[in-house]
């Protein structure tokens, strides 16, 4: 009985500290949350939208016993924008719809979990500016989609008393993007068009705190698409100018 007490604690301490990086690892289950954020869209000497959002977002995660991870989430966000442009215009409404799919695997450490993940993202955009500016130029309605490959990586670090810091790092590789104008909304003449974007890159930053069935922390999301092919319509050339999109905020979800 000496002998086997001995070899009992030591198999009841390391259970411990096998238990230990699970609780680092990524959560499994179907999660819920909203967003508070400030978004900014600017195209260079032509244009501007800008404003406060507010979004609700969805994930479902499975992870296999050997840290293998599976995950799908899904955002959906308004904002109320203000214009800057041909004149000004107040309260534009903005649509952000986002799906994205990705897969990867956790690397448990001492202490410390490192998560490595790749996918494929869609992000569709709705903005009205239909009605008249200050300066009475007539607007249109714009509807964006862009297809990207993200990745990334998220840390995971014991902070003590069950929290978690996890900050997830991320790159966006540009696919392609498809701008249709409603072109016919400030002129039935003209007709509507659709210009191909090729070139544009985004990221992504998260510092996420983590506790039992809890996450919470800021974000940011940031995009640059680059001058997209140019398009004849009504007798001219219509070209989607370069743009960037810098959105800030805070994320907070509950798993189930």
């Amino acid at each position: 009985m000496k002998r086997a007490l001995p070899a009992l604690l030591l198999a009841a301490s390391s259970a411990a500290i096998a238990q230990q990086p699970n609780q680092l690892a990524t959560r499994p289950g179907l999660e819920f949350g909203a967003q508070v954020a400030y978004y900014d869209y600017k195209e260079p000497n032509f244009a501007e939208l800008k404003g406060n959002r507010l979004g609700l977002v969805a994930a479902w995660t499975s992870v296999s016993d050997r840290g293998i991870f599976a995950k799908i989430d899904f955002r959906a966000s308004h904002g109320s924008l203000t214009y800057q442009g041909s004149g000004s215009m107040s309260g534009v409404p903005d649509m952000i719809l986002e799906t994205r799919a990705v897969a990867g695997f956790d690397w448990v450490l001492q202490g410390t979990t490192l998560s490595p993940y790749a996918g494929l993202g869609y992000r569709y955009l709705f903005d009205d500016l239909t009605g008249r500016s200050s300066t009475g130029a007539v607007g249109y309605r714009r509807y964006s989609n862009y297809l990207y490959a993200p990745v990334g990586l998220t840390l995971r670090v014991d902070m003590g008393s069950g929290w978690a810091f996890a900050p997830t790092a991320e790159i966006d590789i540009f696919i392609q993007g498809k701008q249709k104008s409603m072109l016919s909304d400030a002129n039935p003449a003209l007709g509507d068009v659709t210009n191909t974007q090729n070139k544009g890159s985004g990221y992504r930053l998260y510092l996420m705190f983590e506790k039992d069935r809890l996450a919470i922390g800021p974000y940011m999301h940031y995009w640059h698409i680059q001058n997209s092919e140019v398009q004849a319509v009504g007798g001219g050339l219509v070209v989607e100018p370069e743009n960037f999109t810098h959105e800030y905020g805070l994320e907070v979800r509950y798993r189930f």
